[in-house]
């Protein structure tokens, strides 16, 4: 008789935990898989595309509903867990029953974080982090609203992008003094900050949202400095939060995350998390590709092989309001390491390559991504490169041209 597996959440995480393990532990398990959002699970990353009307809301749905009958997994989406009953080996779920469970994995994602500003409950005042959300944005830019966006990271960018396409007009305030400041060195975020005015977006950096203004409604944003900017909607997008109330009610140990050890098991026996709700040695990833190491390795792990996640090299790899960017490991560069650098920005293109030991530690690319996984896999296989050195600014094939000779 197949071992009840309860996985809950039906993001992204989730999906790929199913997919490995039906590859690699078929019939081991009876899978169930519990979501509050109402629908399959889909690509998060393909929201703005939604938003910017360059892709369908059902265009990026990760697996058709055959796929997850034929493999005989057991979908109960728009039902939220209530409770963890370790004792007794169960979960409660708003009014619905009891689902008994003999593992658990918890992949309950993260919220988007609400600046604790006067005016932040205002009708008007939105966040931009599920298709619920988009739905949201999409009547906003219908009407022609002004928007706000706060939080110059990926999901800002994301939104602010995605609702001038859409035919809002934007302004996008961030905290700091460039954008992305976790994934690019300023040069490189110089040069994407023209990039996405060119979008027809207006940036204020080193803007501290101060209190959004209105009675009824949103009617603008302060800053700090006492600068004014009308506006008929706010959307925050300045960070997430991992979703760990219900493993921390449960008594599972939490810290910013749910803690998990190299197994991705949390402090309760058979009871494991991962994703963006996951922090691994002080870590939270918050980003895909993490999750899927994760899930690969938890799968070895559930299917009865020998298995350890050790961590991730992040890295982001994506189209950032319509800007081709990548960035991975040491892309500063820490004391003792050299840069490499080859600036274009008439063409919008920006390298450069963060040396260390003998080795590739960090890279940066604006524009011309062509040979970001290759430059990823030199950072992570942390393969010697002093063949290649001269040439591998210039891309894969050079170097190895240059190594053969």
């Amino acid at each position: 008789m197949s071992e009840p597996l309860v996985i809950v959440g039906n993001g992204m995480a989730a999906a790929r935990l199913v997919d490995e393990l039906v590859k690699s532990a078929l019939g081991r398990y009876a899978i169930a898989v519990i979501g509050e959002e109402p629908r399959l699970a889909y690509n998060r990353v393909l929201l703005s595309s939604v938003l910017a009307g360059e892709t369908a809301s059902h265009d990026i749905e990760l697996k058709p509903a055959s796929w997850w009958r034929e493999r005989g997994v057991t979908l109960k989406y728009g039902s939220r867990v209530t409770e963890i009953d370790i004792g007794r080996r169960e979960l409660k779920i708003e009014n619905d029953e009891s689902v008994e469970f003999s593992k658990l994995v918890l992949a309950t994602g993260s919220t988007a974080i609400r600046l604790n500003v006067p005016g932040a409950d205002l009708p008007g005042v939105n966040t931009f982090r599920d298709s619920r959300d988009v739905d949201l944005l999409l009547t906003l830019a219908a009407n022609k609203k002004r928007v706000v966006v706060i939080g110059g990271g990926l999901l800002g960018l994301e939104a602010a992008y995605g609702l001038v396409k859409a035919g809002a007009p934007v302004t996008l305030v961030h905290l700091m003094d460039r954008l992305m400041e976790r994934q690019l060195d300023a040069p490189a975020a110089h040069l994407l900050k023209s990039l996405v005015e060119r979008k027809g977006i207006d940036i204020l950096l080193n803007a501290n949202t101060a209190r959004i203004l209105g009675e009824a409604c949103v009617e603008g944003v302060e800053l700090a400095d006492g600068r004014q900017i009308e506006a008929d909607a706010v959307i925050f997008a300045a960070g997430i939060r991992p979703n760990v109330t219900l493993a921390k009610e449960a008594g599972i140990s939490v810290n910013r995350g749910i803690v998990v050890d190299d197994c991705l098991q949390t402090s309760a026996d058979g009871i494991f998390a991962l994703g963006e709700c996951a922090e691994h040695r002080g870590i939270c990833y918050g980003l895909v590709e993490p999750a899927y190491e994760q899930a690969r390795m938890l799968a070895r792990h559930l299917a009865g092989r020998k298995a350890a996640y050790e961590g991730s090299v992040v890295a982001t790899n994506l189209k950032v309001s319509g800007v081709s960017v990548f960035s991975a490991g040491d892309f500063l560069g820490a004391e003792g390491s050299e840069s490499i650098v080859l600036s274009d920005a008439s063409r919008g293109t920006y390298k450069k390559l963060v040396i260390a030991g003998g080795r590739l530690t960090g890279a940066v690319l604006i524009g011309d991504v062509t040979d970001a996984l290759w430059y990823l896999e030199l950072i992570r296989s942390r393969e010697p490169i002093a063949q290649i050195r001269k040439a591998m600014m210039f891309g894969r094939a050079l170097a190895l041209a240059a190594k053969a000779a």
